[in-house]
Parts: structure tokens; sequence; C-alpha cells
């Protein structure tokens, strides 16, 4: 269980009563004293109880105690050894959309952050004008003044420095953010690779059952020619036939789905992706990799914390929450600063502070203060759900990966095992030892334990390649 975060530390000081007039010294010395206060709470980090280690962790995956796992810009995706792979990551990584896109709200952060500050608190301006005057029996004139105003607000209560931390907090926000984006984008990639990848393998190995039932429908036809075959077996057989062919056109399908969305992560044509896929023959190792035998290292849930980019966004977006709750109480207090201005037509100037009391629209102000905190709170439950969410991905994913690796293990069994049976069934059945009915059965059951050998290489592969995205591996570019 997470213990309740500790946000706030509300100051709730009665107000002394303000003097009817402040003069000299006495005003100097008090703004020196408001000046170093800052209303509002002071942001903590919350403080989580997370778990020793992840549940179902393996010997091989612990790390030795104390060492601290780093995994924010490990290129992972290499471990499938395959360059065509590595080559769209790294073309991606500079054209994905999503990136750029996130990339541009951390410019938008950084500009609203460079209005905070001394920026925020200075204001004024320079005006000129030249008016010429005239009228009947009057000589005309020309009248040029040329006026300096300007105006520094004092932050008496902090609302200009919390403005500024909640700025900061944001831009940071945003740079956690683009590294979201950028390990949704792997994610997407790499899993549509790997999909692509499986359907095309899959076509291959359905090829493989339409030669193998071609070969027994020759057979079954020519002892039909000599009567030791029957018209029912060889319908039988071409009926099979048929119908592996027919799996044909739904695998291609999926695999151009699979093309298609990689071009548009890519922002390529889809052509072009189709002509390098079809140089390669697909195998066991392009969806398998190095996933069987890669040793790897989960770490401790507390990793995520600095690992995970969404987690770091949620403490900062708290953070930013929090501090928003010292402007709005900053608000509601009253506000002082120096104006001053110099105009020339006359040679004329003032300077002097002024002291603004935001007295009738307190009510408004108080409701602004009470949804600021609520929304600091939110935040805070907020935070607590993200990084209980991480520790459920990594979890999640590392629990499947190796439940998928004895899966793999098993299956492969079943298809070396169904390999042979055939192998044997068709020498029989051509000896007139086996019936036709009983090769058919053992054939279905071949190509059925391929496919679901393939299809569990393709989601070992996936698990492999969420639990890295889990992980917070390559969330940060070089």
């Amino acid at each position: 269980m997470m213990h309740k975060p500790r946000l706030f530390k509300l100051h709730n000081k009665k107000q002394r009563s303000q003097p009817r007039s402040i003069t000299g010294s006495s005003f100097l010395l008090s703004v020196a004293l408001l000046c170093g206060c800052a209303v509002g709470p002071t942001y903590e980090k919350p403080e989580l109880k997370l778990a020793e280690t992840f549940s179902d962790t393996q010997k091989d995956q612990a790390l030795q105690q104390g060492v601290i796992l780093d995994v924010a810009s490990e290129r992972w995706w290499e471990s499938f050894s395959d360059e065509t792979l590595n080559r769209w990551v790294t073309q991606g990584l500079d054209r994905n959309l999503d990136i750029a896109m996130a990339v541009e709200r951390i410019s938008a952060a950084q500009a609203t952050l460079n209005g905070t500050g001394i920026n925020a608190a200075v204001s004024g301006s320079l005006s000129a004008e030249s008016t010429r005057s005239g009228a009947d029996g009057i000589s005309a004139s020309t009248s040029d003044s040329v006026s300096l105003s300007g105006n520094l607000a004092l932050d008496l209560f902090g609302g200009i420095r919390r403005e500024r931390q909640a700025a900061t907090a944001s831009f940071y926000a945003a740079i956690d953010d683009s590294q979201t984006a950028r390990l949704a984008y792997l994610s997407a990639l790499v899993s549509a690779y790997i999909n692509a990848r499986y359907y095309q393998y899959a076509v291959t190995l359905t090829e493989q059952s339409i030669a193998s039932r071609q070969k027994t429908l020759d057979i079954t036809q020519r002892q039909r020619s000599v009567g030791s075959a029957t018209e029912l077996g060889e319908a039988q057989v071409r009926a099979l036939l048929y119908t592996a062919k027919a799996d044909i056109p739904d695998l291609e399908a999926g695999y151009l789905a699979q093309i298609y969305a990689m071009a548009t992560l890519l922002d390529v044509p889809a052509s072009g992706l189709l002509q390098e896929m079809a140089r390669t023959e697909p195998t066991e190792k392009e969806l398998l990799g190095l996933t069987l035998v890669t040793p790897y290292e989960t770490g401790v849930p507390a990793d995520l914390l600095r690992n995970r980019p969404d987690v770091r966004s949620a403490e900062q977006s708290l953070r930013a929450a929090v501090a928003n709750v010292g402007v709005a109480e900053a608000a509601r207090l009253p506000s002082l600063s120096l104006s001053g201005t110099i105009t020339s037509n006359d040679d004329s100037w003032s300077f002097g502070p002024i002291l603004s009391l935001p007295i009738f629209n307190q009510g408004a102000l108080k409701a602004n203060l009470d949804q600021s905190a609520s929304a600091a709170r939110e935040a805070a439950l907020q935070y607590r759900q993200t990084v209980l969410e991480a520790v459920e991905d990594v979890q999640s994913a590392n629990s499947a990966w190796l439940r998928d690796r004895k899966k793999v293990d098993w299956l492969q069994q079943a298809v070396t095992s169904y390999d042979r049976s055939l192998e044997l069934s068709l020498a029989t059945y051509q000896a007139g030892v086996m019936t036709l009915l009983d090769l058919l059965d053992t054939d279905r059951s071949l190509a059925s334990a391929r496919l679901q050998y393939a299809a569990a290489l393709r989601d070992l592969s996936v698990d492999w390649a969420t639990l890295q995205i889990a992980l917070g591996a390559g969330a940060q570019p070089e």
C-alpha cells in the first residue's frame, strides 16, 4: 500500500491588520520582509511504498543489491539482429509525426517558461506622439511628445515565483512526454514489424502445406488410376488442398495491414516497404531474434520512478499543480508594484508605489484557490495511479514472456514430432498400410502446429518488446 502523499503545508496564519500608512524606512523594511515569503504549499515528493522486487522475477533477471538499473538509452531492438528493423527504427525516430508534435510542445512549454519570472514582473512602454494643429486665423503648429512608462511588480507573496515553478515543471513534463511518445512509437513500429514478419512466415508455412497436400493429391490420383483409391478419398484430399489455399488471402491481408501501419509510422510510401520486406525470406530467426537466449534484468519497482518518462511526467505535473495553488493563494492577497512615467513635452515625471487590494472578487479568487487545490490532489492521485500501472506493465509483460518461452519450447517439439509423423504416414500410405483418412488427419495436425508455433514465436517477440517498453528502455534519445 502507498502512504498518502504529503502535498500541502498550507499557511493559514492570520494576517496582521495593515497600518493606515507606510512611509520611509518602515515601507522599505516591510517590502524586504514580505518579498522573502512565498505563500502556498511547498512541494514534497510523495512517499510511495513499493515492493522490493517485481513478482515472478527470475534469478537471472535479478540485479545485485545496490545496483541501479539504467535503461533509458538502451537500443534494445538491436537484440533482434535485424538490419531492416534497425534501419527503420532509426529512420522513424527522425520522421515520426507524433514525436515531432511532442517536440513542438517542448518549444511551447519553453516559451511559456520564458514569459515567467522577471519577464512577468516588468512591464512598460515607450510612446512617441507628433501632432500638428491649426485653425482659421491661427498659424499651424506642431507638438511633439515622448512618454516612457514602466512598472515593476514586487513579488510580495511569491506568486511570480510560484508561476515560474509551475512553468518549469510543465517544461520538464513536456520533455518527459516527448520520451513517452518515443516509447509509443517504438512499441508500435516494432510490434507492427514483428506481426508483418509473422504473416509473411505464415504464408510460407501455408504454401509448404499446399505443396505437401498437392503431393498427397498426386499420389491419390495415381492410386485411383490403378483402383487402390476411391473418388471419395481424392475429393477429401482436394478439399484439404483448397482449404489451405483459401487461408492465403487472409494472411496476405494481415501482412499488408502491418505494412500500411509501418508506412504511417515512418511517413513513407508503403510500396517501398513491401519491396524491402520481399527481399528477405522470413524464418524463425526473424520472429524469434535473440529473445530465447538474451539475458535481461527487470531491476526493482523503484527504478521505474526514474526510467519511465510517463511516471516522471506525472510527478512534474503534480509539482506544477502544487505551485499553482501558491499562485492562486497569492492572487487573493495585496499586490505592490513600483510605477514611473517620464514625459518629454513638459519635462514631467512621476514615480511611486501602487498597492492593490482584491476586495470585491474574493469569492471568485477563493473558488479559484479551491479549484487549484483540488487539481493538485487529483494530480497526486494520478501520479500514484501512473506508478501502479507502470509496475503492472512490467509484471504482466515479464510473466507473459516467461510463459510464452515455455510455450514455444513445447510447440517446437510438437512440430518436430508431427513433421516426423507425416513423413512416416506418407510412406505407409504409399505402401497401402495406412488409410487416407489417417494421413489427412496427420497433415492437418502438422499444419496447425506449425502456425501455432509461428504465432507463439510472434507473441514471444512482442512480449520481449513490450517488456522493454514497460521498463522505459530506449526512451531517451542518444
